[in-house]
């Protein structure tokens, strides 16, 4: 049985695959010791969606989990408006919308539509600044550009060398536990 890759983790992925691994050796520490201001924030901003009080309106669905067979991923959204068939990432702060988070859109919007949802408007949402930010609706070409990324994570070799990049390095919340690097983050 092949396993899915969960969407949250494509974002992480580009960011740094070591990331990934030092979520899970430092998952079951205290949050006060590994999170930093920007994850205490979006975790407190999240609590509505994730415990399904953002709305009581019967046609928006708040933290639904979501799969594609085709792609091989599993995950949950945070916000469908069906009454506007509209498709939300929230995002406690959103300065730059980075590509793995278009990724984890788009991975959002494939599962739901194989899931037989009407999907015709997706957008980010910036909890802090009150702001919704519109992204086209991805086409086959995106779906193609998806898959391949999919591919590239499942068959990341570990063992090859990592390059460490300083700038994101400074902004990863497990920069300060990283054997890659002797940076320290700027939330510290």
């Amino acid at each position: 049985m092949e396993e899915y890759i969960s969407i949250s983790t494509l974002n992480d992925f580009i960011f740094c695959p070591y990331s990934i691994y030092l979520h899970n050796v430092y998952m079951g520490a205290e949050e006060e010791l590994v999170h930093a201001t920007p994850q205490t924030q979006g975790k407190a901003a999240h609590t509505a969606i994730d415990e399904k009080t953002y709305s009581s309106r019967k046609d928006e669905i708040t933290s639904l989990s979501v799969y594609s067979n085709e792609l091989g991923i599993i995950g949950k959204i945070d916000l469908y408006k069906g009454k506007e068939k509209l498709l939300i990432e929230r995002k406690y702060q959103l300065k730059t919308i980075y590509q793995g988070q278009l990724y984890q859109l788009w991975a959002q919007y494939f599962c739901m539509k194989e899931m037989g949802y009407e999907i015709e408007k997706l957008a980010f949402y910036a909890i802090s600044t009150n702001t919704s930010y519109p992204i086209a609706i991805p086409t086959e070409e995106n779906k193609t550009e998806l898959r391949s990324f999919i591919l590239r994570f499942k068959h990341f070799d570990p063992a090859q060398a990592l390059q460490v990049n300083i700038n994101k390095c400074i902004h990863c919340i497990y920069c300060n536990l990283c054997d890659k690097t002797d940076t320290e983050n700027v939330y510290t």
